[in-house]
């Protein structure tokens, strides 16, 4: 039956709770589940872990040596055996995903829970002929195509360590990851589709390889463009799966507290931070999460559409629905292209019943106009979600009225690179839904907001979210190769036995947070997390940029964008070819999503007498907001200088 001829919420105040069939078929409706979970979190996360294949039962559930901790010690477990082995008992002719190719007249491709085995036995057996081991970083740069999750379940097989780089991140980026990793081998393809055009990653990936100790690298032939392969170390996929047809490769015991994946998200200085998620925990919260939280049944058909590249992509494009015996689409292209409706074509298309996608898409959405929704049948949704950043109150609306009928329950995730799965949400079967509010903590996941001296704050008080002992089964274990950066970063705020999340909340009086924003120098553009540093340190890199400041300022349709403030020695330059060069500049180092949207070329930048650069004061010159004392900085007059620039007075 479809959900828009029943009942499935009902609105009391200001909230929206579930009814009808929502709560009678939900898989967990229970309310009382958060009492008895934070009453005993560590006995709610063993029995999620055994419902998991384990090839040898941990001895203790959760160890605390602060701020190092273990989830189920000693345990022995292989994730892809619980993504593959374990489906083909029940679910062997059921489609795993269904991939559709950016170019509209392309074959969509599907792939059962056996076919996606034997393919990835195929490529776990190639590896190994390459000389991948248990233990081996390997580097994973490719777009949103099948091969994608082959290569990341391949090398998690037999026990090696992926790290993924969003396809889009510059050469230079790559290279960052692959030097930091050492990894061994990489996995790419010739090129993609983006909007059209074909983009020859191969070429970028070969940059990149330069001074890293890849010794060889897998390549897919996607388009079919003309790339250079180099004898002995390029390989091609195809040649490499067909001399390995149908061997079968037992996966590797792994124990709980082992590496499973490397995924790197920006740092504060400018070097991204490796985050270490392990086999066990990982394994455990992404299916807990995913099973609670979509709802999934078997003939429901699931689209994140998160890349490959980020933590959302990870873990609910790819283990997550896999871990829970679901069926996903893979999706190619841009949701706008090549008409804006693409993503409305492609829900009514495969009938999608459950959409998580960013409010950055969403506004965009909104923007293309109700019109182009409406000439599409989306009855199939039942559940919608929200990921990347807090979601305002007219997205959500409109979210919720134009997309959902006013039937679909918003989940708005909230969670980090660094947890490895959604930590905050309403779920469907319980709720409550109110706009701009995540939601309540998970069962088995204790959070408190806290102010500056470590006391809880009172509801409606904004202060810093923590999450308290035990965590999540699934939390970063460490920062890859620099512990005093782990401890600086999660671990020094409040002490080594509370994890400081860098976001500020408020809890309302029924206990549901609302995430006011990052308080560290991070900026969230279209979902994506960049800091400051990172796009500072890139912009220096300029001949002729003596210092910057970057800041975040709010966007319609992203949420967030970047706007540098440059101080140049060229004279002779013009400040347009000035602004080119640094929006260039960031492309290179890092990404074209990291561009900023606007360049000022300024004089001097606001510092305070040690030299700190005041980026506060820079954000309150563009909100409008009351600038305060500025007796403090060593150069107040500065300020008013960069306000006629901004304005464009003389």
């Amino acid at each position: 039956m479809s959900l828009k001829k029943i009942e499935t919420l009902k609105k009391r105040d200001d909230l929206y709770l579930p009814t009808g069939d929502l709560k009678k078929y939900a898989n967990l409706s229970d309310k009382s589940i958060y009492r008895r979970a934070n009453r005993n979190p560590l006995k709610f996360w063993e029995k999620e872990a055994k419902e998991l294949k384990w090839s040898k039962k941990w001895t203790k559930v959760f160890s605390h040596h602060p701020p190092h901790f273990e989830w189920f010690s000693n345990g022995k477990i292989n994730i892809t055996e619980n993504c593959l082995d374990e489906n083909l008992k029940t679910r062997k002719n059921k489609v795993a995903f269904i991939w559709e190719p950016e170019p509209i007249d392309e074959q969509a491709r599907k792939l059962t829970y056996g076919e996606l085995f034997t393919k990835v036995n195929e490529f776990a057996s190639g590896l190994k002929e390459l000389g991948v081991k248990k233990g081996d970083k390997v580097g994973i740069y490719m777009p949103m195509i099948p091969e994608a999750i082959i290569a990341m379940l391949g090398v998690a097989r037999i026990g090696a360590v992926h790290t993924v780089v969003f396809s889009a991140f510059s050469p230079q980026a790559l290279k960052v990851r692959l030097q930091d990793t050492e990894a061994k081998v990489l996995i790419t393809t010739d090129g993609y589709y983006r909007r059209g055009k074909i983009m020859d990653l191969k070429k970028n990936a070969d940059t990149g390889l330069r001074g890293t100790k890849v010794e060889k690298v897998v390549v897919v032939k996607r388009v079919g463009n003309k790339v250079k392969m180099n004898k002995g170390k390029d390989f091609w996929w195809h040649e490499l799966m067909l001399k390995h047809k149908s061997k079968i490769v037992k996966p590797v015991e792994m124990d709980s507290e082992n590496l499973l994946f490397i995924l790197y998200t920006s740092g504060s200085t400018g070097k991204p931070k490796g985050t270490c998620h392990v086999c066990g925990g990982y394994t455990v919260q992404a299916r807990t999460t995913g099973k609670y939280i979509f709802d999934w049944k078997d003939s429901d058909i699931f689209w994140s559409t998160a890349d490959l590249g980020w933590i959302t992509g990870h873990t609910y494009s790819c283990y997550s629905p896999l871990l829970n015996g679901a069926t996903f689409i893979l999706y190619e292209g841009s949701l706008d292209f090549p008409e804006p409706d693409r993503w409305a074509q492609i829900i009514e298309k495969y009938k999608v019943t459950i959409f998580y996608t960013a409010p950055t898409a969403v506004r965009m959405f909104e923007k293309y106009g109700t019109d182009l929704v409406r000439k599409h049948n989306l009855d199939s949704l039942r559940l919608l979600g929200s990921v990347g950043e807090p979601i305002d109150e007219a997205a959500w609306e409109w979210y919720f009225r134009e997309i959902g009928n006013s039937k679909c329950p918003i989940l708005d995730t909230w969670w980090q690179t660094e947890t490895g799965g959604i930590l905050i949400t309403s779920l469907p079967g319980i709720g409550p839904f109110k706009p701009t509010y995540t939601g309540l903590p998970l069962p088995g996941i204790r959070v408190d907001i806290l102010d500056d001296k470590g006391k809880s704050v009172k509801p409606g008080q904004e202060g810093s979210l923590v999450i308290k002992p035990p965590f999540s089964p699934g939390l970063l274990r460490a920062v890859y190769k620099n512990p005093a950066k782990y401890l600086k970063t999660y671990w020094s705020e409040y002490g080594k036995k509370i994890y400081f999340t860098s976001d500020s909340a408020i809890k309302n009086k029924q206990g549901l947070i609302r995430i006011v924003g990052r308080m560290d120098d991070v900026i969230k553009i279209a979902g994506h997390r960049v800091t400051t540093g990172e796009l500072e340190s890139a912009i220096s890199l300029l001949p002729d940029i003596v210092e910057s400041a970057v800041i975040g300022r709010p966007d319609e349709i992203k949420g967030e964008v970047a706007v540098a403030f440059v101080v140049s020695k060229n004279t002779k330059k013009s400040q347009k070819a000035i602004q080119e060069e640094v929006i260039q500049q960031v492309r290179k180092e890092i990404s074209p999503i990291a561009s900023p949207k606007e360049v000022y070329i300024v004089q001097d930048l606001p510092k305070t007498r040690s030299g700190k650069i005041m980026r506060r004061i820079l954000k309150k010159i563009f909100s409008g907001e009351e600038l305060g004392d500025l007796s403090t900085l060593a150069n107040p007059k500065t300020v008013d200088a960069i306000k006629k620039i901004i304005r464009g007075l003389p």
